[in-house]
């Protein structure tokens, strides 16, 4: 694709700002940058003029991202949590980590995640909250093809009994409700935790007020998150969704998945209760997560892709597998 010409930089008009836009950005070096430049000017010209866009409205938008930015943290992260709302975050995990059949489905990471969490050993209480119910979980890891996997690292995360991460609590003294743990030589991996409760987003900030204004609701269903890492796999971001929650369907983020969506059993044998030292009784979610291979999940994301932009009617070729205009 050939980089447009400059008409007239000094006689600017509706008509012909966006090619102008696009011949002053085709200077960039980075092939990658100057497409997904040229297609967000493209869309946000578009979107002006098909709407007749006000500049009362537009300042609006500007101040509202201002805002955003300004009440965002590092344990806040009110950007997020705003791509999260728009149904952006999930679309975006979707087209960069395509699973196969028979593969765990991703989900958004969500704005309280961190760092902080030390390694903790199989068995371990991740949650330190007295008024949550106690909670067994117990997982195992495997391929597509069934084998376990053993060394997978993952990063798991809930909110305390009263639906608030510990980053939320300004008195907190440490971590709580999050463990990094590892699979072990047949891939299973097991934790003791609280059983997870609905909660609202934080919407005491624009985000909040954006959805007022949508007449929507803040609250996420009852959930837990993971997070799977082991060199030769693709990531894996998911979540896993306690069934019949009142905010099944109606997720503020949009992050349920069928698949995704578990029954809350008991402990209800002795051997079961030993193995895990949890009392007879205690609550229980048993699942399986299945890994994709990094050389499969790019495979699958090359294939996706390719499809994509030949539904363009545009010739593309891949830099680093990430689509670019084939130059004429």
């Amino acid at each position: 694709m050939t980089s447009p010409v400059p008409v007239n930089l000094k006689d600017l008009t509706v008509d012909n700002i966006t090619e102008n836009v696009h011949a002053i950005n085709s200077q960039c070096s980075s092939l990658r940058l100057k497409y997904l430049l040229e297609r967000t000017v493209t869309h946000l010209h578009d979107l002006a003029r098909e709407t007749r866009l006000t500049t009362d409205e537009w300042m609006a938008t500007l101040l509202f991202l201002t805002q955003v930015g300004q009440i965002s943290t590092d344990v806040r992260q009110e950007f997020i949590l705003l791509s999260d709302v728009l149904g952006l975050s999930l679309l975006i995990d979707s087209i960069d980590h395509p699973k196969p059949e028979n593969s765990t489905e991703g989900t958004v990471l969500g704005p309280f995640h961190t760092h902080e969490a030390g390694h903790s050993v199989n068995g371990s209480r991740i949650s330190q909250d007295p008024d949550g119910q106690p909670l067994l979980v117990v997982c195992t890891v495997k391929t597509v093809e069934g084998t376990p996997i053993n060394g997978v690292e993952i990063d798991v995360w809930e909110t305390d009994s009263k639906g608030f991460y510990d980053v939320q609590h300004a008195d907190r003294t440490g971590p709580d409700g999050r463990a990094v743990l590892t699979s072990d030589d047949v891939g299973d991996f097991w934790f003791k935790a609280i059983l997870p409760v609905p909660y609202p987003i934080p919407h005491d900030g624009p985000v909040g007020k954006l959805l007022q204004q949508l007449n929507r609701h803040p609250y996420r269903p009852s959930h837990m998150h993971f997070m799977f890492k082991k060199a030769g796999y693709d990531p894996l971001i998911t979540a896993l969704y306690l069934k019949n929650d009142p905010y099944e369907t109606t997720d503020a983020v949009f992050g349920v998945k069928d698949s995704l969506i578990v029954d809350v059993q008991k402990v209800d044998d002795e051997e079961q209760a030993m193995r895990y030292d949890v009392e007879l009784g205690t609550l229980l979610i048993k699942y399986d997560f299945v890994l994709v291979t990094e050389k499969a999940a790019a495979d699958l994301r090359r294939k996706k892709a390719e499809q994509a932009m030949a539904s363009q009617g545009r010739k593309f070729r891949f830099i680093d597998d990430l689509p670019v205009p084939e130059v004429d």
